[in-house]
């Protein structure tokens, strides 16, 4: 039996805050079980698989889908994906048959078609390809956003995203860290390596 306080999920996204705004959002989507389908990382270049190269190429069509989505730095890891996104408002064109019959597409509504076209075409992949197989789900079931405030912000969310393949080694979504440990400064180390 349904009991809404037992089995809805919490929401991680900030509930005073319109996702459909104008702003800079940070995102980080998880593939499900950490598992590394997307690539691997060797001297801290990512190198994208097939399966890799078919997220960033959808990544890339968000603002195709999206007309008042910018995008920005962005990065696929292994088993993660780092990107930020720019909603920009409406665009001109068009804006004003929209004008009232149709929210604005939100944050949510362009993390959600990309989960879910990226998951159609792994599972396609997988039938046609031979992808490795996934777990019931191909991303876990959120993600994990932040609401760039400063521009100071945004620049350093940019470095993070371009220098993830070189932190790789002491990244908590390493399936090799098993054991973890903070260094001097601040990066998370395999046990092995302390």
């Amino acid at each position: 039996m349904y009991d809404p306080n037992i089995h809805h999920r919490r929401s991680i996204r900030w509930d005073e805050h319109d996702y459909s705004s104008p702003g800079a959002y940070y995102v980080t989507i998880c593939v499900q079980d950490n598992r590394c389908l997307l690539g691997n990382v060797d001297a801290g270049v990512m190198n994208l698989n097939d399966a890799g190269r078919m997220v960033d190429t959808e990544w890339l069509q968000i603002p195709t889908r999206f007309p008042t989505m910018q995008l920005d730095e962005h990065v696929v890891m292994p088993n993660h994906f780092h990107g930020i996104i720019h909603v920009v408002g409406a665009p001109l064109v068009g804006a004003l048959e929209r004008a009232g019959t149709t929210p604005a597409p939100t944050l949510g509504d362009a993390v959600g078609a990309f989960k879910s076209l990226t998951t159609d075409e792994y599972i396609m992949g997988v039938h046609k390809l031979g992808w490795p197989k996934f777990r019931r789900h191909f991303w876990q079931r959120n993600y994990h956003d932040h609401v760039i405030r400063h521009p100071d912000e945004l620049e350093k969310i940019r470095e993070y995203v371009r220098q993830n393949p070189l932190r790789w080694t002491c990244d908590r979504y390493n399936p090799e860290n098993t054991v973890l440990v903070v260094d001097e400064t601040g990066c998370l180390l395999p046990w092995n390596e302390t």
